[in-house]
């Protein structure tokens, strides 16, 4: 009897036991693994950019210790692709990375992402920043950093060759002639991926039509076969035709550094290039930063833009998925990803300029360059990220054509406008 009595008491305590680990609906549950969240963050960052991002993520984490965060760093021109895909196949990260403007504004249209007007303080970034991340008065993302794109240059060639900062395009043309004698890349240029020479176009396009000439293009006030596009794509041409750019400069890929091997090895003295540059300087071949300096991109005789106006953009901004199942954790991510802590450590660190306002400059090079960004007068962000995503790829397609003298600049120019008028009007 008592053997009988001890297994009914041993069976009632595991009923007990088993009721106590049941939820809701009888479901066996564990507090451990059941409440642990995961969130999904995609972003483009190398070296000391790279660092922060995930530096800013195990404080997050820290201060959220049910919330596992899953960094997946892609390479640049691939995640364009990659996210679209997977806005489109309803899988996209929680947090992503973005470059605000019309790149952005295209999965904003199609209702994938979260608009976070009352999440965030808009008067914590700088205005250039925040503005490229709202539309219609409505914030989609917030900006960490900002980049502006200088001539960078080899400090020790230019001394070598008696050569000094040019204030005029005449003077940059000289410079060019003399590097070439000389047996030296003038320009490296790697542009399979298309947007490192559109750079080059959009600086001479704004020096010879000035400031307004895309918004009044994007606008419809003129158009982007203006002959101020034009002579802008036959400068390009000229630039090619007297040896400017390497041989294959079309072939090359900017994202496996050919480009910036140029630069290292001091086969080329310049490079129109973004400032996270100076990024790639530091985590690829530091040595190098005590050759390097930089000077703006020279103004036209005869044209409208002005030295101290620049191009550039924001990079990197953060937005959230509209689809992400844990919407209120992903905003707080995306706040600390853009915190005075993470933003300071950007530029100390990553060699950036914070869009983040307050941050103080310890860096000297960044600090010069954010100078830079501050006095300036005006600033074309990329055309690339500023379009519409068709019209976009128009632009890039052509650019390249006319580096590879494969198209004229009133055809590269026809074309442009062909498409602005099937999209923006």
């Amino acid at each position: 009897m008592r053997v009988q009595k001890r297994f009914f008491l041993l069976i009632l305590l595991f009923l007990v036991i088993l009721s106590a680990c049941q939820g809701p609906g009888g479901e066996v549950t564990n507090s451990d693994t059941d409440d642990k969240k995961t969130l999904t963050l995609w972003h483009i960052s190398t070296g000391g950019a790279k660092d922060t991002i995930e530096n800013a993520v195990a404080r997050f984490e820290e201060n959220n210790p049910n919330v596992k965060v899953e960094v997946v760093q892609q390479e640049n021109d691939p995640y364009k692709t990659k996210l679209s895909v997977a806005m489109g196949g309803g899988t996209p990260p929680d947090v992503f990375h973005s470059w605000g403007g019309g790149w952005l504004q295209n999965f904003v249209d199609a209702d994938q992402v979260k608009e976070i007007t009352r999440d965030v303080e808009a008067d914590k970034f700088l205005e250039t920043g925040i503005s490229t991340t709202t539309f219609e008065e409505k914030i989609y993302g917030v900006p960490l950093g900002m980049s502006v794109v200088p001539v960078w240059y080899n400090k020790d060639i230019f001394e070598k060759y008696d050569l000094e900062e040019p204030k005029t395009y005449d003077e940059l043309i000289s410079i060019i002639e003399t590097l070439k004698s000389k047996d030296i890349v003038p320009f490296g240029l790697a542009n399979q991926t298309k947007w490192p020479g559109a750079m080059y176009l959009m600086y001479l396009a704004e020096r010879i039509g000035g400031p307004d000439l895309f918004d009044e293009a994007y606008n419809r006030e003129r158009g982007f076969d203006d002959k101020a596009y034009i002579e802008a794509g036959q400068k390009v041409q000229d630039l090619v035709n007297i040896g400017a750019f390497p041989n294959g400069m079309n072939g090359m890929d900017y994202d496996s550094g050919q480009s910036r091997q140029l630069m290292y090895t001091d086969k080329a003295a310049m490079m129109v290039q973004v400032s996270n540059f100076l990024n790639n300087v530091r985590d690829e071949y530091p040595e190098f930063e005590d050759k390097l300096g930089f000077f703006l991109f020279p103004k036209i005789e005869g044209g409208k833009g002005e030295t101290n106006h620049l191009v550039g953009g924001v990079s990197p901004a953060f937005s959230v998925s509209k689809k992400s199942g844990n919407q209120d954790l992903a905003v707080e991510l995306m706040k600390e990803l853009t915190s005075e802590e993470t933003a300071n450590e950007y530029v100390d660190h990553a060699g950036g300029i914070s869009a983040v306002k307050g941050v103080k400059y310890e860096d000297e090079l960044v600090g010069e360059i954010s100078k830079v960004l501050e006095e300036s007068n005006f600033m074309q962000t990329f055309y690339d990220q500023s379009l519409p995503p068709e019209l976009a790829t128009v632009h890039l397609d052509t650019t390249q054509a006319l580096f590879g003298l494969s198209i004229t600049p009133e055809e590269a120019a026809e074309k442009v406008e062909a498409k602005a008028q099937e999209l923006l009007e």
